[in-house]
Protein backbone atom coordinates (compact mmCIF):
# COMPACT_ATOMS: atom_id res chain seq x y z
CA UNK A 1 0.00 0.00 0.00
CA UNK A 2 2.27 2.44 -0.93
CA UNK A 3 2.54 4.11 -4.35
CA UNK A 4 3.69 1.70 -7.19
CA UNK A 5 7.50 2.05 -8.11
CA UNK A 6 8.09 3.73 -11.66
CA UNK A 7 10.49 0.75 -12.46
CA UNK A 8 8.84 -2.84 -12.57
CA UNK A 9 8.74 -5.06 -9.54
CA UNK A 10 9.29 -8.15 -11.05
CA UNK A 11 12.14 -7.53 -12.96
CA UNK A 12 13.88 -6.32 -9.82
CA UNK A 13 16.75 -8.49 -7.68
CA UNK A 14 15.01 -8.78 -4.36
CA UNK A 15 16.74 -12.13 -3.92
CA UNK A 16 19.83 -9.43 -2.32
CA UNK A 17 17.61 -8.68 0.48
CA UNK A 18 19.15 -11.96 1.45
CA UNK A 19 22.31 -11.30 3.93
CA UNK A 20 25.39 -13.62 3.64
CA UNK A 21 26.15 -16.38 6.08
CA UNK A 22 26.61 -14.89 9.58
CA UNK A 23 24.00 -12.35 9.73
CA UNK A 24 21.85 -12.72 12.83
CA UNK A 25 18.49 -15.05 12.60
CA UNK A 26 15.25 -12.36 12.48
CA UNK A 27 13.70 -12.68 15.73
CA UNK A 28 10.27 -14.06 15.12
CA UNK A 29 7.51 -13.17 17.61
CA UNK A 30 3.35 -14.59 17.46
CA UNK A 31 0.77 -12.81 19.42
CA UNK A 32 -2.07 -14.97 19.89
CA UNK A 33 -4.33 -12.29 21.11
CA UNK A 34 -5.23 -9.43 19.42
CA UNK A 35 -3.56 -6.50 19.80
CA UNK A 36 -4.34 -2.93 19.61
CA UNK A 37 -3.47 -0.72 16.79
CA UNK A 38 -1.42 2.36 18.83
CA UNK A 39 0.34 -0.46 21.23
CA UNK A 40 1.48 -2.40 17.72
CA UNK A 41 2.86 0.85 16.28
CA UNK A 42 4.62 2.28 19.44
CA UNK A 43 6.09 -1.18 19.61
CA UNK A 44 7.29 -1.09 16.37
CA UNK A 45 8.27 2.55 16.32
CA UNK A 46 10.95 1.93 19.68
CA UNK A 47 12.21 -1.65 18.06
CA UNK A 48 12.56 -0.21 15.03
CA UNK A 49 15.00 2.86 17.04
CA UNK A 50 16.83 -0.09 18.66
CA UNK A 51 17.35 -1.74 15.72
CA UNK A 52 18.98 1.48 13.90
CA UNK A 53 21.48 2.05 17.29
CA UNK A 54 22.03 -1.53 16.95
CA UNK A 55 20.91 -2.59 20.24
CA UNK A 56 18.31 -4.88 19.14
CA UNK A 57 17.98 -7.50 16.32
CA UNK A 58 15.75 -7.77 13.38
CA UNK A 59 11.89 -8.35 13.75
CA UNK A 60 9.05 -10.00 12.49
CA UNK A 61 5.88 -9.74 14.51
CA UNK A 62 2.86 -11.26 13.50
CA UNK A 63 -0.47 -10.82 14.86
CA UNK A 64 -4.26 -10.14 14.31
CA UNK A 65 -6.06 -6.59 15.04
CA UNK A 66 -9.23 -6.24 16.33
CA UNK A 67 -11.69 -4.87 13.49
CA UNK A 68 -9.76 -1.17 12.45
CA UNK A 69 -9.30 1.22 9.52
CA UNK A 70 -5.89 2.91 9.09
CA UNK A 71 -4.99 5.49 6.54
CA UNK A 72 -1.44 6.09 5.22
CA UNK A 73 -0.02 9.13 4.05
CA UNK A 74 -1.99 9.05 0.65
CA UNK A 75 -5.19 8.56 2.22
CA UNK A 76 -8.59 10.47 1.61
CA UNK A 77 -11.10 11.53 3.53
CA UNK A 78 -13.77 10.58 1.25
CA UNK A 79 -12.43 6.78 1.20
CA UNK A 80 -13.86 6.38 4.54
CA UNK A 81 -17.85 5.05 3.27
CA UNK A 82 -19.04 4.11 6.63
CA UNK A 83 -17.49 4.96 10.53
CA UNK A 84 -18.09 1.32 11.20
CA UNK A 85 -14.73 0.83 12.91
CA UNK A 86 -11.91 2.74 14.51
CA UNK A 87 -9.67 4.83 12.31
CA UNK A 88 -6.65 5.28 12.68
CA UNK A 89 -4.21 7.88 10.79
CA UNK A 90 -0.58 6.39 10.69
CA UNK A 91 2.84 7.12 9.26
CA UNK A 92 2.61 4.43 6.02
CA UNK A 93 2.76 4.85 2.37
CA UNK A 94 -1.00 3.83 0.88
CA UNK A 95 -4.49 4.85 1.55
CA UNK A 96 -7.12 3.10 3.65
CA UNK A 97 -7.46 -0.49 4.62
CA UNK A 98 -8.87 -2.78 6.52
CA UNK A 99 -7.61 -4.92 9.86
CA UNK A 100 -9.88 -7.34 11.67
CA UNK A 101 -9.71 -10.79 13.15
CA UNK A 102 -8.74 -13.73 10.43
CA UNK A 103 -6.10 -11.26 8.72
CA UNK A 104 -2.79 -11.96 9.67
CA UNK A 105 -0.52 -9.15 9.83
CA UNK A 106 3.23 -9.25 9.79
CA UNK A 107 5.03 -6.30 10.89
CA UNK A 108 8.51 -6.45 9.60
CA UNK A 109 11.32 -4.46 11.15
CA UNK A 110 14.63 -4.64 9.18
CA UNK A 111 17.56 -3.15 8.72
CA UNK A 112 17.53 -2.30 5.22
CA UNK A 113 20.83 -0.24 5.24
CA UNK A 114 22.91 -3.54 5.85
CA UNK A 115 21.13 -5.77 3.61
CA UNK A 116 20.15 -3.50 0.75
CA UNK A 117 19.02 0.35 0.95
CA UNK A 118 16.61 0.16 -2.07
CA UNK A 119 12.66 0.08 -1.27
CA UNK A 120 11.53 -0.99 -4.28
CA UNK A 121 13.70 -4.01 -4.20
CA UNK A 122 12.17 -4.34 -0.37
CA UNK A 123 8.82 -4.44 -1.91
CA UNK A 124 9.41 -6.77 -4.34
CA UNK A 125 10.63 -8.82 -2.21
CA UNK A 126 7.67 -8.64 0.40
CA UNK A 127 5.32 -9.38 -2.70
CA UNK A 128 7.16 -12.68 -3.44
CA UNK A 129 7.03 -13.64 0.23
CA UNK A 130 3.06 -13.20 0.14
CA UNK A 131 3.37 -15.11 -3.36
CA UNK A 132 5.38 -17.49 -2.06
CA UNK A 133 3.37 -18.08 1.18
CA UNK A 134 0.00 -18.70 -1.04
CA UNK A 135 1.70 -20.96 -3.21
CA UNK A 136 1.89 -23.53 -0.48
CA UNK A 137 -2.14 -23.39 -0.17
CA UNK A 138 -2.23 -23.97 -4.27
CA UNK A 139 -3.43 -20.09 -5.01
CA UNK A 140 -1.19 -17.95 -7.66
CA UNK A 141 -0.24 -14.63 -6.41
CA UNK A 142 0.70 -12.10 -8.92
CA UNK A 143 1.96 -8.59 -9.04
CA UNK A 144 0.47 -5.46 -10.60
CA UNK A 145 2.83 -2.74 -11.60
CA UNK A 146 0.08 -0.03 -11.10
CA UNK A 147 -1.29 -2.34 -8.09
CA UNK A 148 1.01 -2.52 -4.81
CA UNK A 149 -0.26 -6.00 -3.14
CA UNK A 150 -0.76 -9.06 -4.02
CA UNK A 151 -3.72 -10.32 -6.74
CA UNK A 152 -5.83 -13.45 -7.64
CA UNK A 153 -7.52 -13.52 -10.80
CA UNK A 154 -11.42 -14.23 -10.74
CA UNK A 155 -12.41 -15.22 -14.16
CA UNK A 156 -15.82 -16.35 -12.77
CA UNK A 157 -16.89 -12.92 -12.24
CA UNK A 158 -15.92 -11.58 -14.97
CA UNK A 159 -13.56 -10.52 -17.89
CA UNK A 160 -11.02 -8.61 -15.83
CA UNK A 161 -11.74 -9.24 -12.33
CA UNK A 162 -9.28 -9.60 -10.07
CA UNK A 163 -9.33 -9.88 -6.52
CA UNK A 164 -6.94 -8.33 -3.27
CA UNK A 165 -5.51 -11.07 -1.19
CA UNK A 166 -2.49 -9.61 0.34
CA UNK A 167 -1.89 -5.32 1.37
CA UNK A 168 1.19 -4.13 1.86
CA UNK A 169 2.16 -0.87 3.37
CA UNK A 170 6.03 0.32 4.65
CA UNK A 171 7.58 3.21 6.28
CA UNK A 172 11.41 3.65 6.52
CA UNK A 173 12.75 5.36 9.27
CA UNK A 174 16.97 5.34 9.28
CA UNK A 175 16.31 2.70 6.21
CA UNK A 176 14.85 0.72 8.99
CA UNK A 177 11.52 -0.86 7.85
CA UNK A 178 8.03 -0.48 9.70
CA UNK A 179 4.50 -1.57 8.91
CA UNK A 180 4.52 -4.64 6.70
CA UNK A 181 1.78 -7.20 5.39
CA UNK A 182 -1.47 -8.12 5.93
CA UNK A 183 -2.91 -11.73 4.06
CA UNK A 184 -6.76 -12.40 4.03
CA UNK A 185 -7.12 -16.02 6.19
CA UNK A 186 -10.43 -15.69 7.14
CA UNK A 187 -11.68 -12.01 7.77
CA UNK A 188 -15.12 -10.69 7.35
CA UNK A 189 -15.17 -9.51 4.09
CA UNK A 190 -17.90 -7.56 4.21
CA UNK A 191 -15.58 -5.13 6.83
CA UNK A 192 -14.01 -3.67 2.93
CA UNK A 193 -17.31 -2.21 2.36
CA UNK A 194 -16.95 0.24 4.27
CA UNK A 195 -14.16 1.99 2.69
CA UNK A 196 -12.52 2.20 -0.65
CA UNK A 197 -10.07 -0.24 -0.40
CA UNK A 198 -6.36 1.40 -1.22
CA UNK A 199 -8.42 3.39 -3.29
CA UNK A 200 -9.25 1.56 -6.05
CA UNK A 201 -12.92 2.18 -7.11
CA UNK A 202 -13.04 0.19 -10.26
CA UNK A 203 -15.73 -2.70 -9.64
CA UNK A 204 -13.65 -4.94 -11.67
CA UNK A 205 -11.02 -5.50 -8.73
CA UNK A 206 -12.58 -6.78 -5.23
CA UNK A 207 -11.12 -8.33 -2.11
CA UNK A 208 -10.69 -12.13 -1.18
CA UNK A 209 -9.22 -14.37 1.14
CA UNK A 210 -8.36 -18.23 1.24
CA UNK A 211 -11.60 -18.90 2.53
CA UNK A 212 -13.45 -17.36 -0.11
CA UNK A 213 -11.46 -18.73 -2.33
CA UNK A 214 -11.92 -22.44 -1.15
CA UNK A 215 -9.10 -22.71 0.48
CA UNK A 216 -9.77 -23.77 4.41
CA UNK A 217 -6.64 -22.78 6.38
CA UNK A 218 -5.88 -22.06 10.23
CA UNK A 219 -4.31 -19.50 11.27
CA UNK A 220 -1.56 -21.94 12.24
CA UNK A 221 -1.03 -23.40 9.01
CA UNK A 222 -0.56 -20.18 7.53
CA UNK A 223 2.22 -18.91 9.56
CA UNK A 224 4.13 -21.71 9.07
CA UNK A 225 4.07 -21.49 5.66
CA UNK A 226 5.02 -18.18 5.83
CA UNK A 227 8.10 -18.21 7.79
CA UNK A 228 9.34 -21.16 5.52
CA UNK A 229 9.25 -18.51 2.47
CA UNK A 230 10.19 -16.05 4.71
CA UNK A 231 13.29 -17.75 4.86
CA UNK A 232 13.76 -18.34 1.48
CA UNK A 233 13.98 -14.89 0.64
CA UNK A 234 15.32 -12.96 3.54
CA UNK A 235 17.27 -15.31 5.45
CA UNK A 236 17.21 -17.23 9.03
CA UNK A 237 14.57 -17.17 11.91
CA UNK A 238 14.77 -17.70 15.71
CA UNK A 239 11.62 -18.03 17.99
CA UNK A 240 11.21 -15.01 20.39
CA UNK A 241 12.06 -15.81 23.85
CA UNK A 242 9.74 -14.77 25.46
CA UNK A 243 6.78 -14.26 22.95
CA UNK A 244 4.25 -10.77 23.06
CA UNK A 245 1.47 -12.05 24.34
Amino acid sequence: MINAPTSPRQTLDWTALKPADGFPAVEWRISDSPVAYPEAVATMEARAAAIALGEAPELVWLLEHPPLYTAGTSGHATDLLEERFPLFTTGRGGQLTYHGPGQRVAYVMLDLKRRRPDVRAYVAALEQWIIATLDAFNVRGERREDRVGVWVRRPEKGDGYEDKIAAIGVRLKRWVSLHGIAINVEPDLSHFKAIVPCGISDPRYGVTSLIDLGRPAVMTDVDVAMRAAFENIFGETRASTPAIA
